[in-house]
């Protein structure tokens, strides 16, 4: 049996309580970006194209309710550009909090935002600015939660480890549509005037809690290390600059990235609206969206540590392949109109999305050097959130809105569509598994573990 490697050798592991505390934080953190970032998608389903764009036809005012939850999306690309420079040049740390404090305190004012009623068009501009903090925020999150979890973690465990952290995903909408689904029992003019409020103001008691731990943990040795090299140079470079020169990798982590995005889209945000414009109650679909947030919870580390075993491309590739071939049965069992068989199909749409989202977190942080990981690893993520998750819900309300009467067909055909270009990406994308992640070359080769010889991946 081979010593156990110094956890101050470049990309070997950390002391185990260290890196627990570093995936206990970044959990919490990414619960919490989550929570606020996921809660909004459902009020905008819900309540806000009537609270903010009452004078609209009840479609058009869904479809503007949407057109603000994609301006959120639309900031997370800049959230991940700006975040990313500092998070490369200042330490993942300090980003963290920041990103944290910055969704928080949108929350609650969103939480505090006059109507319409009371304010007039001052109230939707406030509700989209408030959006696009929150897009800014979450924008810088995940890629500096995640990297603060690989770049501590022993190679042949990071999809293990990473798993745990994107395990707040589920956890934040899990919490998000338990905290609607309590506020909506109360009478509808209750739930109009201030029970839709309560979820946005409980952000805060989840910011503090978020902010203890957070302060708690240590920096990254990696970019530490990488910060000392750094310093000794004349003229490092932009990070973004540096990225850019070579966009092959950004453009692959953002395809490889927008099926996951935009079936997360179909299946929870727009779900609410498709399901109940077919016949189901409400509380029929915060049912099926509270098992798909469960499923999650179970499917995400066990895919992310699957992709330690067998390379993040065969997992990704199969729930690619997923998508495409199961998009029109899933929809097909919720147009039963059976309660249960929507259940089901949300179910079996949650599993392939996992499949396909679950490794993106150890995928993409292998694709770039140290001095530019943050910002590669959050731009790739955030434009495929951007084009798969933010536009997915407008697009489909527009295709809903072009027809009398509610159709699945063109819903699900826009999922294929979009599992088809994660299939393509992956499969130009090289291996990852592994890789030395203080290498600064970010095709450098993986490195030899000590109980299987390296995973060797298909370059392009």
């Amino acid at each position: 049996m081979s010593p156990a490697p110094s956890p101050h050798t470049p990309g070997r592991p950390s002391d185990p309580a260290l890196l627990r505390r570093v995936a206990l934080s970044s959990l919490l953190g990414t619960v919490i970006e989550y929570y606020d970032f996921l809660l909004y998608g459902t009020m905008a389903a819900l309540v806000f194209g009537e609270l903010f764009f009452p004078e609209s036809d009840p479609t058009v005012g869904t479809v503007a309710a949407f057109g603000t939850l994609a301006a959120g999306y639309v900031a997370r690309p800049l959230g991940g550009a700006v975040f990313g420079h500092f998070g490369d040049r200042l330490g993942r740390k300090s980003m963290l909090v920041l990103t944290m404090t910055l969704m928080g305190v949108a929350s609650l004012l969103i939480g505090a935002l006059p109507t319409y009623g009371t304010i007039g068009v001052a109230a939707p501009v406030l509700l989209v600015l408030f959006r696009l903090v929150q897009g800014v925020a979450i924008g810088g999150e995940w890629a500096g939660a995640t990297l603060m979890v690989v770049e501590h973690a022993d190679p042949r465990r990071r999809g293990l480890w990473s798993g745990i952290m994107q395990m707040g995903s589920p956890l934040g909408f899990l919490l998000s549509t338990v905290a609607v689904t309590l506020v909506s029992l109360l009478p509808r003019a209750s739930f109009l005037s201030w029970g839709w409020r309560v979820p946005f103001l409980f952000s805060a008691v989840l910011l503090g809690i978020g902010l203890y731990v957070r302060m708690s943990i240590s920096e990254s040795p990696l970019f530490q290390r990488a910060a000392r090299a750094r310093g000794a140079e004349e003229n490092p470079g932009v990070p973004l600059a540096q990225v850019l020169r070579r966009p092959r990798n950004l453009v692959l982590a953002c395809a490889v990235g927008i099926g996951p995005f935009a079936l997360t889209a179909l299946i929870s945000t727009f779900m609410l609206t498709y399901a109940t414009a077919i016949g189901y109650a409400t509380s029929e679909v915060m049912t099926g969206l509270l098992f798909t947030s469960v499923t999650g919870l179970v499917s995400i580390p066990l895919f992310s540590a699957l992709s330690d075993r067998v390379g993040r491309r065969a997992v990704v590739m199969g729930g690619a392949v997923g998508v495409v071939l199961l998009a029109f049965p899933v929809y097909a069992l919720v147009d039963a109109r059976s309660p249960a068989l929507l259940i089901l199909g949300m179910i079996v749409g949650q599993v392939v999305q996992s499949a396909m989202y679950a490794p993106l977190g150890p995928l993409l942080s292998e694709m770039f050097g140290t001095r530019v990981r943050y910002t590669g690893a959050s731009l790739g993520y955030q434009l495929a959130a951007l084009i798969g998750g933010g536009f997915t819900p407008m697009f489909a309300g527009s295709l809903l809105s072009a027809s009398d009467d509610a159709r699945s067909g063109p819903l699900a055909l826009l999922a294929v569509v979009c599992g088809l270009v994660t299939a393509l990406a992956v499969w130009r994308t090289a291996e990852t598994r592994g890789r030395d992640l203080s290498a600064e070359d970010p095709d450098a080769p993986a490195e030899q573990s000590p109980t299987r010889p390296a995973a060797r991946g298909a370059e392009a």
